[in-house]
């Protein structure tokens, strides 16, 4: 089914996760996406495990952010695999890659070539770092950048620096090359040019700090971890029932005058009346709060919170999430077939558009699985630019008899 980016051809030179999961997106969106691997095992994610699935063990890893895709194995450092690269990005819209600084150039295309190739190519490049300052050519995976860029140091509980559970810096970063490449291509229908589109996961994640951020650049306070409370609001955190935990969000001074009746407090009452109160006290204010939720279930609670427009919710393994009707009606599963595994199913994606049907996708690709009919595509593509290029001078050459005439 054709998506709203459907005819932009995509080439993948990245690997891991930021660029696959910005690659993903793409395709997700109707966009070819050509992943380019090397010959010795591909991408690094093939091998990422455990957990492996049948017995080919394909790495569920790599299956999370490869959906959609086409696989052609080339050896960049080869003449022939540089040439065919030079082929596809002929006749490509965007190229992605994640690279350090100074990789692609020594491969033989530095940004002036691959736009002398192509000059409507749209270029994404992620690093970990940036691509320059001090620190550009420092590799960073995720769990390295969650550490530099301060995720962990309000993460956890307090004193313990703690990683989120997620790439959430590879995600960061992929959503917002995501982002570059359409406006980018937009940009392109005005200009007729491409552009280079940088981003990072420092600069993901620097750029998702919010009041964090504003904490220190505007307040001059270091914030800290707090666990699961938060660090301006309160009730705003996970609070013990008589069955176990639950979430609960009391941002502003309406929510909290319906939620303090139902745990038996008055919502006047001067130790909690405003949000500075509340947050002052915080420790006083949960220990009161689950006084009242000991008698009661978790989902009789939630049941009581929804009623009175309270946000709340329940703390859910990731098994419950994917079985949550909810998380079904949203389109987050689709199955897709696999040419070793059979029928299988993997999380969707988060973006919906009305009036379209449900797209068909596709299983992360056999390593080379495509190239034979890649490599195909690019000489019917030669050979059609060839026969405009003709064309083209034919008529050229007919004018100029003309006007000779």
């Amino acid at each position: 089914m054709p998506g709203p980016l459907d005819g932009v051809v995509v080439v993948d030179l990245s690997r891991v996760v930021a660029g696959p999961q910005a690659t993903m997106a793409l395709a997700d969106l109707g966009a070819r996406v050509i992943k380019v691997e090397q010959p010795d095992g591909g991408d690094e994610t093939r091998g990422w495990g455990p957990p492996f699935a049948g017995d080919a063990q394909v790495s569920t890893y790599y299956l999370s952010i490869n959906r959609n895709k086409e696989s052609i194995v080339l050896d960049l450092k080869s003449d022939g695999g540089r040439d065919v690269l030079a082929r596809l990005v002929r006749h490509a819209d965007v190229l992605v890659e994640n690279f350090r600084p100074g990789v692609l150039d020594r491969l033989g295309f530095p940004v002036e070539r691959l736009h002398g190739l192509n000059p409507r190519l749209v270029v994404l490049s992620i690093t970990g770092f940036g691509h320059d300052g001090p620190d550009g050519g420092r590799p960073g995976y995720d769990a390295i950048m969650q550490g530099e860029a301060g995720v962990m140091s309000v993460t956890g509980p307090p004193g313990t620096p703690s990683k989120a559970g997620l790439s959430i810096a590879d995600v960061l970063a992929a959503g917002n090359g995501v982002a570059g490449v359409l406006a980018a291509l937009y940009e392109r229908t005005r200009t007729g040019r491409g552009a280079v589109v940088r981003t990072s996961l420092l600069a993901s994640v620097v750029g998702a700090h919010m009041f964090q951020g504003t904490r220190w650049t505007v307040a001059g306070e270091v914030p800290e971890s707090v666990g699961n409370d938060h660090p301006s609001l309160a009730p705003y955190g996970t609070f013990r029932c008589a069955d176990g935990r639950l979430q609960i969000g009391v941002a502003n001074q309406g929510l909290w005058r319906r939620f303090a009746p139902l745990v038996g407090l008055d919502p006047d009452d001067p130790r909690y009346a405003t949000i500075p109160d509340r947050t002052a006290r915080r420790a006083e204010l949960t220990a009161d709060i689950e006084r009242a939720l000991a008698e009661g279930a978790r989902d009789a609670w939630l049941g009581r919170f929804a009623e009175a427009g309270v946000p709340a919710g329940a703390i859910r393994t990731i098994d419950e999430v994917y079985e949550s009707p909810q998380t079904r009606s949203q389109g987050l599963v689709v199955e897709v077939d696999h040419p070793q595994l059979g029928r299988i199913e993997l999380p969707g994606p988060p973006l919906r558009f009305d009036g379209a049907p449900p797209r068909g996708h596709t299983a992360p690709p056999l390593l080379g699985e495509h190239t034979g009919a890649v490599l195909a595509w690019l000489d019917e593509q030669d050979t059609r630019e060839q026969d405009l290029h003709e064309q083209d001078t034919y008529e050229q050459d007919t004018h100029e008899r003309e006007r000779g005439e």
